[in-house]
């Protein structure tokens, strides 16, 4: 679907992909060996929550700014909603949080990512070492779902050719202001053959499955059998919503 190149970073911040044997304070991670970005510790995670891993992926939330990016993660991470005034992340910020995947433990870096043009070279440097991207768009937003042809260009250009994409139509709990209809979100994914699901930061819709359903195809590509048979991301996503009736959180 893209081509992998090597770009070198226009921005200062350094690579989230850290040396093994170092950790950043808070919320960095410790490991013993490393295989294709993929981590593999022999101790604890150096989160907040000292849980242990057995494997961890980087994700990225992608997308213009306004969109719901740290919300969503906040969300995620904290199962909170950042109410009152909207605030752009500047630069790169991320966290933490361990999934139970399979029988495994599988830690998720999420990196949150400043939709600015002016922090563009910045998150450029971090695409390559993505194993995820996150892609969104605000329902209540027009511009924003338009420019997502753009994202996906980008990301085509600097990220690693097997990453997983997956598109969230984000802040579906708004009714009155949608200008995006779901199916407009359908086709476009349909278009450019990545999974898509609509997720609201602030009732929690499909918020724990969105990153769910990106951690199982991670570790389903790590650990499968050469003759096991291929993870179906969208048919895992549509199956669970099914389930949930579309509400879960």
């Amino acid at each position: 679907m893209s081509r992998k190149k090597n770009v070198k970073g226009k921005g200062s911040s350094k690579s989230p992909n850290a040396s093994p044997n170092k950790s950043k304070s808070g919320n960095g991670i410790g490991a013993a060996a490393t295989s294709n970005g993929v981590v593999y510790p022999s101790r604890p995670s150096l989160s907040n929550s000292g849980e242990f891993y057995d494997i961890a992926f980087k994700v990225m939330l992608v997308g213009d700014s306004g969109v719901g990016k740290t919300c969503l993660l906040v969300r995620f991470k904290d199962r909170a909603f950042l109410a009152g005034s909207f605030i752009s992340t500047v630069g790169i910020d991320f966290r933490n949080k361990v999934l139970n995947i399979d029988a495994l433990k599988v830690k998720l870096q999420i990196w949150d990512t400043a939709g600015q043009e002016r922090f563009r070279s910045v998150t450029h440097a971090y695409y390559r070492d993505a194993h995820a991207l996150l892609l969104l768009y605000d329902v209540t937003n027009k511009a924003s779902f338009d420019n997502i042809k753009a994202w996906l260009t980008e990301i085509h250009e600097y990220a690693q050719q097997d990453v997983v994409i997956m598109l969230l139509g984000n802040k579906a709990d708004v009714t009155h202001d949608r200008v995006v209809k779901r199916e407009e979100g359908e086709n476009l994914a349909k278009e450019f053959g990545v999974p898509f699901m609509e997720t609201s930061a602030k009732s929690g819709l499909n918020v724990e499955l969105s990153f769910t359903a990106v951690a199982k195809e991670l570790k389903h590509r790590s650990t499968k059998a050469p003759d096991e048979p291929k993870f179906q991301l969208q048919d895992y996503v549509n199956k669970e919503m099914k389930t949930a009736g579309c509400c879960r959180s």
